[in-house]
This record gives C-alpha cells, structure tokens and sequence, in this order.
C-alpha cells in the first residue's frame, strides 16, 4: 500500500469523501490545498458517454481561455519566405521551413504548437508519423494549418488550445495556474466545460457528460455538479 506524504494526507482531510463541488468551491478549495514549491497548473478532466472508436461519436474541437492557460507556448510556423516576418511580428518562436523540417526528422520536437500554411503542407506531411504521436500535427479544424498565421500565433500565444477525447473518452486540459485569481480560473474551466457541452455528438446516446474533475498538479481530484459551474 501506498505510503500517503505529509501534504497529500492534509489535503485529503479537507475534502469531503463524495461530495459534488461547485465550480467556484472546487477552485477555492483547490487553490487552499495546493502544496507545490512551484506555481501548479489547474487541470480539468471530463469523462464522457461516447465511444472514441467510432468516427460520429469523436469529440473534438478548439476553446480560447478567456485568461489564457499561464503557460508559455513555444510556437513553431512553418511557412514560406514571404509568410515569415508576419509569423514573427505576431511572436513565434520558431518560424523557416526546410531546415525545420530536417531538424524534426531527427528528432527535434521541442515545441508545444506548430503552425503551418496548406501550401506546404506536402512537405509537413511527411513528419506525421513523428508529430503525430506527440499531437502536434498541423490540422485545419484546430486552426494550425491557415494562411493567416500571424492571427494564428496570436490566438495560440492567447490561450487557444486543441483539445481531443481519448480513448477511454476522457478530454484534458489546463484551465490555469494556481496563482490564478478564483475568477478567473472559474471562468476558464467553464468556457471550456460549454464548449464541451456544444460538441455532443448526435449518435452520443444516454448520459453525455458522465463527470468531471479538477486538480492541479500532484493534489487530489474534486468531483463537479455539471450543473453547478458557477
């Protein structure tokens, strides 16, 4: 049996066994039991009654935090010559192509967004099998492949974030930092809770949203009333 730490052991006689937070509670309460010597991050896990294996039941789609997530985004534009001065006024942090695509067929990954152009997307293709495993593959519906990529960058660098269930039909995101005022750590989570609620698919039969979660970083789970999210 796992030895329960200190920190861990104080935060759990906080909580009450079975209860369902409001939103607002939960957030409260997770900010009082967060114990980290770093600024954790807020995380959200929504369980739902779909089935990922089947293509009408996927869930999948692209939410703006109105408070952004806390977390520097390291953002890498692949695009033509005449494309890179706007990617880098908006504030990539990489941007070229071809030498960016050589240095990621051996190995290179060390981005979070990777934003391209449809006409080079030939040449980005060719990295699937190794963006792909690490979802940072360019797709149109998330807005990374556009010929816009400065308002590309921007929205990123602002808190836009792709998301997609799993396959145990679970999404996952960060909605913010501990250091986050309560406000807007609520409003953050529940953008993205209605955002959720707006993707149901039509073949989703039975209960839709089966529970939801928050944490943050290395604290315990706090069980939401999907109808309490204020």
């Amino acid at each position: 049996m796992t030895k329960l730490t200190k920190n861990r052991k104080a935060a759990l006689e906080k909580l009450e066994p079975g209860k369902l937070y409001r939103l607002s509670e939960a957030v409260e309460t997770i900010k009082e039991i967060s114990s980290t010597s770093f600024d954790a991050s807020v995380d959200i896990d929504i369980r739902l009654g779909v089935d990922p294996r089947k293509a009408n039941q996927m869930v999948r789609g692209v939410v703006t935090l109105p408070h952004g997530t806390g977390k520097k985004i390291r953002v890498l534009v692949l695009c033509t010559p005449d494309k890179e001065e706007e990617a880098k006024t908006a504030g990539a942090d990489h941007v070229g192509l071809d030498d960016y695509v050589e240095k990621i067929k051996s190995g290179w990954t060390d981005v979070d967004v990777i934003i391209t152009m449809p006409s080079v997307m030939a040449k980005v293709g060719q990295l699937g099998r190794i963006l792909g495993p690490r979802g940072l593959m360019p797709n149109p519906k998330s807005g990374t492949v556009t010929m816009e990529v400065g308002k590309a960058v921007n929205e990123v660098k602002a808190g836009k974030i792709d998301f997609k269930v799993d396959k145990f039909g679970i999404v996952h995101t960060s909605v913010g930092k501990v250091s986050f005022e309560v406000p807007k750590l609520v409003e953050n989570a529940r953008e993205f809770i209605q955002t959720i609620f707006k993707l149901k698919p039509a073949a989703s039969k039975g209960t839709y949203i089966k529970s939801i979660y928050l944490s943050s970083t290395m604290s315990p789970g706090l069980k939401i009333d999907p109808k309490l999210t204020d």
